[in-house]
């Protein structure tokens, strides 16, 4: 991805005075999943305890790139469910229901396992869901 002119590290799109914006919409979507700190924590990457309350807080001066791939796949989990079910409330317990093509745990959990390959095999998976209804 081509980067700012002077920044390093830095996408084009999502300057780092942004990063505040990411941080918000990933705390509301784990709120309406009913997530545990420890599973928001883990599906950010596992900061430091402090970094992470800084974050929920929204004291976001910036956020690791990596950190903000993770971000992108629950925001793409979400609006995935949102598509593949008509009921809000249905789409946000999805996460929390026991799946097979997990080995039983739920996509939560698999989310909350602390790679970001856990978080793209969700996403994969509804993808896959919704694809006759994208």
């Amino acid at each position: 991805m081509p980067l700012h002119a002077g920044m390093t590290d830095t996408p084009v799109g999502f300057a780092a005075e942004h990063h505040h914006y990411a941080m918000a919409g990933f705390f509301g979507i784990m709120e309406l999943w009913g997530a545990s700190n420890a599973h928001m924590q883990k599906i950010l990457g596992s900061p430091p305890v402090r970094t992470f309350y800084q974050w929920k807080s929204n004291r976001v001066i910036r956020v690791p790139d990596d950190t903000l791939r993770r971000i992108g796949y629950v925001a793409g989990i979400y609006k995935a469910l949102q598509i593949l079910y008509s009921d809000p409330a249905q789409a946000d317990g999805w996460v929390n229901q026991p799946n097979e093509y997990f080995g039983g745990q739920s996509p939560l959990d698999r989310m909350a396992a602390g790679d970001v390959t856990d978080l793209a095999a969700v996403r994969t998976y509804v993808d896959a869901a919704r694809a006759p209804w994208s």
